[in-house]
């Protein structure tokens, strides 16, 4: 065959390659993107980032089908960038809305500064507007660009690996969440192919006989690669989460989990069900009690999710900062406590704090308030390690004062109060029907939180899980309250979405319960140890001329809110708790000593219950640790089977050297040697005195091998069927003369996949040579 001949038959594999390579590269800037939902809500910025990224990486491909020069590819893509860039953010300033003018170029810092703007008073996830989208769009762009010149240009497909990875990273670094694991899925497998195209690739591109035994040679090491990624990825997404955390770093949090970081949603269901328990702080504070600590406050609800708030924030100066001062009616009494809270096990971007803070002090990095819900949130840093100071300005009125006084106001934001259409009617009837007697809004409440708080309901883990309606959308809402069991997000969702059917403005809280006391009252107050398991949320309602008053609903756990009558101490409140019971004043404050007046507890699963009461779930991770082995054991038996399949495949269509590549996989996962020095001849004639294979059986199969060594059309496809019969029953005899224990240990652990007999592929290099 003429050299001319080879280059026109690899002109079309080439062209593939490159094909390839764009689209596994597009794959994978794709994947890399998707942790960034978590810290930027998707919208029109994607649909654009997808849409250039696709047009360069396409221009670049064009660039290289054509044959021209290499390095007009990125010449290209750099231009078909700007084109669309321009089309899509500058076209009222552009010629023929794709040319760039001059206006054009001068609205660039503008959009710069509206994207820094978006990110310094932005709240994750941020809603990108047209400044932060244009910056989201033009950077992937420009990794696009760069990536294509390091994976087709210079052929550096791991190089471009380790960029993709840091960029899909960020996300997770910069808010402490979740690992995106359908996100790490696909980049793993866009990158794993990006890297067999490339092999592939490099071992085609040689000599032609290089090229004829390369594409067996490649596809003999592809079940080994594809094993070693199933491997790894199966121990990446299942083994790894079920290995010893580090101290700081544990699951995600969650009410009750092990987590020592803070999500701002409603779903804790997997955080509950973890046994572990951590000491995520400590408070030391001058009130009467514990305090509850608020983190992240949610008041958007569409039906389906309840959204965090991402209002106006305000820079934190190091040395603290005030909020605006606590407004209340004249005749309320206002206490002022202070609390210093020390943080261990806790890594987030949302600061535990008393409520309502007015001002926080002590704090190291960049912090920023939200004036709106007294809240505190960091744009890069993280709690870890933080000591600061939180003074607070609690209002405290009477029994009389909060009846007398109405909910929400003039100032207040409509959707507190706004329900989506098609709220179950379950949820209307039910508020009325229990709220029937009461007389004024702050009764309304009452009468559900006792409701709640009643032999009616029950305090569960499983039973959400168990109904299907693990969720706080309205659909979860509603079968909460047919089955009546559920954990501390049902009741939350379910108390503020009925406060809201009844128009009382009500948003969810999500925070920490009151810590227990580990030292008595002293001069700079009691100290209190938080840990993950009292991870919590817990509804809030607006009253006029007192703020926001927080519930507690969730059956046998907190404080429930209620106030004393007349000029007295004040009430009790989820915020902030007195001496709790009159007859047991040295009750400790906390979960612990609101649950021990429930003779039924100890039937219920919580984070309340003693670890020995919290085993329904312990079975879990055991299970998926055992799952994971299992499936690791059977990774190469299945790897076996494929590739026994895919030589046969070939075999029958008329491949010898596929057929005796079966066999030797045959003889060496029964233990039969075969060295790479040994010729097809040898080895038939050794199987044959030593293994009583019959020689009509392996003799046309050797024959056939050694025409096909030694001349390069003496593939026939009619001898395939004969091939294929010969190996199974080859097969069939080597397993019979194996005992059981070596026929089993060949079905599971294939030695075929590690030990590669090379005589076929070293007789053919001598040939080639």
């Amino acid at each position: 065959m003429s050299t001319t001949d080879v280059t026109v038959l690899r002109t079309p594999r080439r062209r593939r390659d490159a094909t390839l390579l764009t689209v596994g590269l597009f794959a994978a800037i794709a994947s890399a993107i998707l942790p960034v939902f978590s810290v930027i809500a998707p919208g029109a910025w994607t649909v654009g980032a997808f849409f250039v990224t696709a047009g360069v990486l396409g221009a670049g491909l064009m660039v290289r089908v054509g044959r021209l020069p290499a390095a007009l590819a990125s010449v290209a893509e750099i231009a078909v960038g700007i084109v669309l860039l321009t089309a899509i953010f500058g076209r009222s300033t552009a010629l023929l809305g794709v040319i760039p003018t001059p206006a054009t170029i001068a609205s660039v810092p503008d959009l710069l500064a509206a994207a820094a703007d978006e990110i310094r008073v932005g709240v994750a996830p941020v809603d990108a507007q047209t400044g932060l989208s244009f910056l989201l769009v033009a950077a992937i762009a420009g990794l696009a660009i760069v990536l294509d010149h390091v994976v087709l240009t210079a052929r550096m497909p791991l190089l471009a690996g380790v960029g993709l990875v840091a960029v899909s990273l960020i996300p997770t670094i910069a808010i402490p969440s979740d690992i995106d694991i359908v996100g790490f899925v696909l980049l793993a497998a866009a990158l794993l192919f990006l890297l067999r195209v490339d092999t592939r690739a490099r071992a085609a591109a040689g000599s032609p006989a290089a090229v004829r035994a390369g594409s067996r040679r490649v596809r003999g090491v592809s079940a080994t690669a594809l094993g070693v990624a199933a491997v790894a990825v199966i121990v990446a997404v299942v083994a790894t989460p079920l290995l010893p955390q580090p101290g700081l770093r544990f699951a995600t949090g969650g009410t009750g989990g092990i987590g020592t970081t803070i999500n701002p949603n409603l779903e804790l269901g997997n955080d509950l069900r973890q046994p572990q328990d951590v000491d995520v702080l400590s408070v030391r504070t001058t009130g009467p009690s514990a305090p509850y600590l608020r983190a992240v406050t949610l008041s958007r609800f569409d039906g389906a999710v309840w959204q965090p708030d991402s209002s106006d924030t305000v820079p934190l100066p190091g040395e603290g900062a005030a909020f605006d001062p606590v407004a209340v009616d004249e005749g309320i009494t206002v206490a002022d406590y202070d609390t210093t809270v020390t943080i261990d096990q806790l890594d987030s971007p949302w600061l535990p704090v008393t409520y309502p803070a007015s001002s926080v002090t002590g704090l190291t990095g960049d912090w920023l308030g939200m004036p709106q819900n007294r809240t505190v949130v960091t744009r890069a840093g993280s709690t870890r390690e933080q000591v600061y100071e939180v003074q607070a300005d609690v209002p405290r009125p009477t029994l009389e004062q909060i009846r007398s006084r109405g909910v929400g106001g003039p100032d207040l934001d409509p959707a507190l109060t706004s329900l989506p259409d098609g709220v179950p009617a379950i949820i209307g009837e039910t508020a009325r029907e229990v709220t029937a007697g009461a007389q004024n809004p702050y009764d309304q409440l009452a009468a559900l939180q006792t409701w709640f708080r009643s032999s009616a309901f029950r305090y569960s883990l499983d039973a959400p899980v168990d109904s299907g309606f693990d969720g706080a959308g309205l659909d979860a809402v509603a079968d909460f309250l047919e089955v009546r069991a559920g954990y501390c997000v049902h009741y939350a969702s379910a108390f503020a979405v009925m406060a809201r059917s009844l128009g009382i403005p009500a948003r969810i809280v999500i925070g920490y319960l009151p810590g227990t006391a580990t030292s008595t009252a002293q001069q700079g107050g009691t100290e209190y140890t938080v840990t993950s398991s009292q991870l919590h949320s817990w509804p809030e309602v607006s009253f006029e001329g007192i703020g926001w008053v927080p519930f507690e609903p969730t059956n046998s756990l907190g404080v429930p809110t209620n106030f004393a009558s007349g000029s007295g101490s004040g009430g009790s409140n989820p915020a902030d708790t007195p001496d709790q019971d009159a007859a047991a004043p040295d009750a400790e404050p906390s979960t612990a000593a609101s649950q021990a007046a429930r003779p039924d507890l100890d039937a219920q699963d919580g984070p309340g219950v003693s670890a020995s009461g919290r085993t329904s779930t312990s079975w879990v991770a055991p299970a998926l640790a055992g799952l994971a082995v299992v499936l690791l054991l059977l990774v190469p038996s299945l790897l076996r089977v494929l590739r026994r399949r895919r030589r046969l495949a070939a075999a029958r269509a008329g491949d010898p050297v596929a057929a005796w590549r079966a066999l030797q996989d045959e003889a060496a996962d029964l233990g039969i040697r075969s060295s790479a020095a040994e010729s097809p001849r040898a080895l038939a004639a050794r199987l044959t005195a030593e293994h009583g294979i019959d020689a009509d059986d392996v003799g046309p199969l050797r024959a056939a091998v050694e025409r096909v060594s030694y001349a390069e059309d003496a593939v026939d496809p009619a001898s395939g069927p004969g091939l294929v019969a010969a190996v199974e029953r080859i097969r069939a005899r080597l397993r019979a003369g194996a005992s059981p224990a070596r026929r089993a240990i060949a079905s599971l652990f294939p030695r075929s996949l590690v030990v590669r007999p090379g005589a076929v592929e070293a007789e053919r290099e001598t040939v080639g040579s």
